[in-house]
């Protein structure tokens, strides 16, 4: 059995900004059948841009080695400053699985001239345009990533240095107009996106674009029995109301079920706060009406009654298994969130923990 290795990719602020992400998520899990384990916003400091321009020109071949002196330089101009009333803002994922280190790169791809082709991620959502003498007029990679295993453990082990001062929830980062109605909101990505690597947790992504908010957190997260019990709280009187005590009961331990792996009334004390079995993707989006926006682009609880392209229409299948969760109101984004715990730096020990076995 080949061993597991880490490796990463760089969602770009051009690409974040133009609402790729979705895309550039849902090859990166379909294409390399990679597990994706972590997932960290980050609005990087000069200082971490300078410290990781600085490692990634590596390469001997003259062709490769020009491209990355033009991504180093497109680290220290895109990576720090103001756009548009923007701090940038990349998304940082990391996947586990063997050859990861390979896997990533042959989706990813290297880019040495404008092509069209659509074979790798670079080839889709980058751009490497040069004029008639061979001079590089426009360059934009689409997503960043490390080719060699030192490399990538360099790197993880850097940007989890910074996680606590550059990462996580970007409360701040992105200037509105005072008289905007500006709120935040809680969406998962639930467990039924995960059973095999495939396109489906960056579709979901990609439609929730349409709203035309910003990721400003962003978190891979197995919920524990008893932060499914307390997220679900205020549905199981709702059930037990229409269904009765029993049946009320036994399809909330459902719910609970289906989000962490294991029903309450089976889960001994000691497993109670331990995370759950089944994974999902948290996100908090901001901007002028989220809550609403978010619930639009969602659509009804049961797919059966959602309309066309919508993401329950899409990719739901049943009232349980409905490919996401957003927040109804936002007392109940806030509340949600605490549970969830959007701040939560898991991205910094993952990385340590797997290096220490090493």
């Amino acid at each position: 059995m080949q061993a597991e290795e880490l490796s990463y990719a760089i969602v770009t602020p051009y690409s974040m900004r133009k609402s790729r992400t979705g895309g550039i998520i849902a090859r990166l899990i379909s294409r390399t059948g990679l597990d994706l384990v972590g997932g960290r916003m980050f609005a990087p400091s000069a200082k971490l841009a300078n410290r990781y321009a600085e490692t990634i020109v590596t390469e001997t071949d003259a062709r490769h080695r020009a491209t990355q002196e033009l991504i180093r330089e497109y680290v220290l101009k895109n990576f720090t400053g103001n756009i548009n009333g923007q701090r940038p803002r990349v998304l940082f994922l990391v996947f586990r699985g063997p050859e990861a280190v390979e896997k990533i790169h042959r989706t990813v791809g290297h880019i040495v001239h404008e092509r069209t082709s659509g074979e790798t991620i670079r080839d889709t959502f980058g751009d490497y345009i040069t004029d008639g003498s061979g001079k590089v007029t426009y360059f934009e990679p689409g997503a960043l990533a490390a080719f060699e295993a030192k490399a990538v453990e360099r790197d993880l082990k850097l940007w989890a240095e910074f996680s606590d001062v550059d990462g996580g929830l970007l409360d701040g980062v992105i200037t509105f107009p005072k008289t905007a109605k500006i709120e935040k909101t809680l969406v998962l990505i639930k467990p039924d996106n995960f059973k095999f690597p495939n396109l489906r947790p960056g579709g979901v992504i990609e439609v929730f674009s349409r709203s035309g908010l910003y990721i400003i957190g962003f978190k891979v997260y197995r919920m524990s029995v008893a932060q499914a019990e307390e997220f679900y709280g205020p549905v199981l009187p709702v059930l037990e109301k229409k269904l009765g005590p029993i049946s009320g009961r036994d399809n909330w331990e459902s719910i609970v079920e289906f989000m962490a792996g294991m029903r309450p009334s089976e889960c001994s004390p000691d497993k109670r706060n331990a995370p759950g079995t089944e994974k999902c993707i948290a996100i908090v989006y901001q901007g002028e009406d989220a809550v609403r926006k978010i619930r639009d682009v969602l659509g009804p609880t049961d797919p059966a009654k959602a309309p066309p392209g919508s993401i329950r229409k899409e990719f739901g299948q049943t009232i349980m298994i409905n490919a996401a969760h957003a927040s109804d109101s936002m007392e109940n984004a806030e509340r949600e969130m605490a549970i969830v715990q959007v701040s939560e730096n898991n991205f910094k020990p993952l990385i340590e923990n797997f290096y220490r076995r090493q």
